[in-house]
C-alpha cells in the first residue's frame, strides 16, 4: 500500500467505527475540498451509499457557486442533504456584511449558534426532497449526538489539538485540556451519556494529500479552487465577504499539486485568506471552543 492507500484505509476504518459505535450521527459538509473528500470516503466505506445525513450550515453569504455545487451533487448522488441556518440573525441583519457586528460575532451567530441549534434539532432544518428537487422543512427533530467532520491537523493551529474521536459537552463546547489519549490506533469510543462526539477521519491528511487523492479518484470539486483566467483561485472556501483568493496560475488539480510541491505556499497559511482567523488572534481557537467547525 502506498501512503494515500494507507490514509484512505484508516479513514474508512474510522468512519465505520463511528457508524457502529454512535447513534444519530451526521456528517458536516462545508462544500470544500476536505469535506468533499470525506464524503467520497463515506461512499467508499458504505459501498456507494451514505447512510447518515449530510449537514451544511448556510450563512446565506456563501459564494453562489458553492450552493449550486452542493445541490447538484446532492441530487446526483442522492444524498440525505440537510441545511440549517440562524434565520433570526439573518432576517434582523445581525451580520458583519450588514455592518451590525464584527466578523467573530458574525461567525458565532451564523455558524456556531446555527450549528449548535441545527444539531440539537431546536431550530428548523431543511431537507432536500428528491422528488420535488427542493428543500422542505425537515420533520425529524431528533438531535444529532455525533458529528463527522473533515478537520485536518495541519490546516490550522487549534485543529492540531483534536483527536480522531473528540468529546464535547452537551452544549458543544470543547475542553482542549480534556481530550482522550490515542496511541497506536487505539481509539476511545465509550463516552459518558450526554457527551457530544466529533469524529475526524482526515486528521492525519495534509493539503497535498487531499489534492493527490482528488486527482487519483477523480473527485468532482467546486470550480472556485481553480484559476479561471484572473490569475487567482481560492485555496480555502468560506463566506464571500471574509474570504479572499490567492495569486495562482493553477487551472486544474495537477497544477495545484505541482504548485504545492514547489513550496510556493510553504510560508503562507492555508487559511490566510480567511479574515475571521486574523480577528481571532491568527487562529480559530476561541470560536472552536464554542463549537465552531
Amino acid at each position: 500500500m502506498d501512503h494515500l492507500e494507507k490514509l484512505e484505509a484508516k479513514s474508512v476504518f474510522i468512519l465505520r467505527e463511528a457508524y457502529r459505535e454512535f447513534k444519530n450521527l451526521c456528517m458536516l459538509w462545508s462544500i470544500g475540498k476536505d469535506s468533499t473528500v470525506l464524503l467520497w470516503l463515506a461512499r467508499k466505506a458504505f459501498f456507494g451509499h451514505v447512510p447518515i445525513p449530510l449537514v451544511h450550515i448556510d450563512t446565506h453569504f456563501k459564494i453562489p457557486e458553492m450552493i449550486e455545487y452542493r445541490d447538484n451533487l446532492a441530487l446526483q448522488w442522492h444524498l440525505n442533504m440537510v441545511y440549517g441556518e440562524n434565520k433570526e440573525a439573518i432576517e434582523a441583519k445581525q451580520t458583519f456584511p450588514d455592518g451590525k457586528v464584527d466578523r467573530l460575532t458574525c461567525c458565532r451567530k451564523l455558524k456556531s449558534e446555527a450549528l449548535k441549534n441545527t444539531l440539537s434539532g431546536e431550530w428548523t432544518r431543511y431537507r432536500m426532497d428528491h422528488n420535488l428537487k427542493k428543500y422542505v422543512p425537515d420533520a425529524n427533530k431528533d438531535p444529532y449526538t455525533g458529528v463527522i467532520v473533515g478537520v485536518r491537523a495541519d490546516e490550522e493551529g487549534s485543529r492540531s489539538k483534536e483527536r480522531y474521536f473528540s468529546p464535547r459537552d452537551k452544549t458543544n463546547e470543547w475542553d482542549i485540556g480534556d481530550q482522550p489519549p490515542e496511541f497506536w490506533n487505539q481509539f476511545k469510543t465509550d463516552f459518558a451519556p450526554g457527551t457530544h462526539i466529533r469524529v475526524h477521519p482526515l486528521l492525519d491528511w495534509t493539503e497535498l494529500n487531499i489534492w493527490e487523492y482528488i486527482e487519483r479518484e477523480n473527485i468532482p470539486t467546486v470550480s472556485l479552487y481553480y484559476n479561471q483566467g484572473s490569475g487567482k483561485r481560492y485555496r480555502s472556501l468560506g463566506c464571500y465577504p471574509c474570504t479572499q483568493p490567492v495569486e495562482s496560475d493553477a487551472r486544474n488539480v495537477r497544477e495545484i499539486i505541482e504548485e504545492l510541491k514547489s513550496g510556493k505556499f510553504s510560508n503562507i497559511a492555508e487559511r490566510s485568506g480567511r479574515a475571521q482567523d486574523k480577528e481571532d488572534g491568527g487562529g480559530l481557537e476561541t470560536l472552536r471552543k464554542e463549537g465552531y467547525m
